[in-house]
């Protein structure tokens, strides 16, 4: 009798584990069809999520410069409008987002506009994430967030270009910006840089010793020359840097710890090279 209980028993769990199996599965499927629908201010692991009008997400692409050679990422992806606008321009577009949900959502969008092989989703973390091989990249994410990751867009390869949504770099001034004024309503402006070459330092030109301070693309300094040094003001964008000093104007490419380029004006002009000691 104890036997037949116990059999009776266990078959009950069996029947009650396997509906319980069933009701779940059938609740998975209704999700499954049903789909994820991502809703504006849902929270994010450091942000919420809000869309970027398709209207910035192209001035964003023109502002950047991006071209079917470029390799994009956009940190905070979301659900993948801008990786999925630059695979539609030919680029290789990585799309970096922490919620696996909207990940899916991505791949599932970038397949219905038929650019998966240029269009990559990874669930990752911004600041766990190797994004070296970027020459642009996008984002629409917070001031702080972007000041977190400032020091790793700095050590980038010079000349890397990089867009934000709304959200500015704190003193690291934009070199340009845009502002939206249709098919957008609400976080309508873009900022541009390009990521310059380190340059701070003291070089020796030739017979003359230059000194330069950076901040950012901003350059100063004195150019010394038979003992006379001479105040030096500058910019840089990526790679190129160009100075004055004495009434003279000096354009160079800057390559790690040389430069090489032209001087103009006054009296005299013609080529030169510089070394950082």
């Amino acid at each position: 009798m104890k036997t037949t209980r116990l059999l009776r028993h266990s078959f009950t769990a069996l029947v009650l584990a396997t509906f319980a199996s069933g009701v779940f599965a059938q609740t998975q499927s209704s999700e499954a069809q049903k789909g994820f629908e991502p809703q504006v201010g849902q929270a994010g692991k450091d942000v919420i999520w809000v869309p970027t009008s398709q209207a910035l997400v192209d001035a964003m692409m023109k502002l950047g410069k991006v071209t079917a050679k470029d390799t994009l990422y956009d940190l905070g992806s979301g659900d993948g409008r801008t990786v999925i606008t630059a695979a539609k321009m030919g680029v290789r577009a990585y799309g970096i987002e922490f919620n696996p949900n909207m990940v899916e959502l991505s791949k599932q969008n970038a397949a219905k506009a038929g650019v998966s092989e240029r269009a990559t989703f990874m669930k990752a973390d911004l600041f766990e994430t190797d994004f070296s091989q970027a020459n642009v990249i996008t984002m629409f994410l917070l001031s702080s967030i972007n000041l977190k990751l400032r020091p790793k867009i700095l050590d980038l390869k010079p000349g890397t270009r990089i867009v934000s949504n709304t959200f500015t770099m704190d003193n690291w001034k934009e070199d340009e910006s845009v502002n939206v004024t249709e098919g957008c309503s609400t976080y309508c402006t873009a900022y541009f840089w390009v990521v310059p070459a380190k340059v701070g330092g003291n070089w020796s030109l030739g017979k003359s010793e230059l000194a330069l301070k950076q901040e950012f693309q901003v350059v100063s300094g004195t150019l010394t020359t038979d003992g006379k040094p001479l105040p030096v003001t500058g910019r840089l964008r990526g790679e190129q840097i160009t100075f004055l000093a004495g009434g003279a104007q000096y354009e160079a490419r800057v390559n790690g710890n040389a430069m090489e380029g032209t001087r103009k004006g006054s009296g005299s002009s013609g080529s030169f090279s510089a070394t950082r000691k």
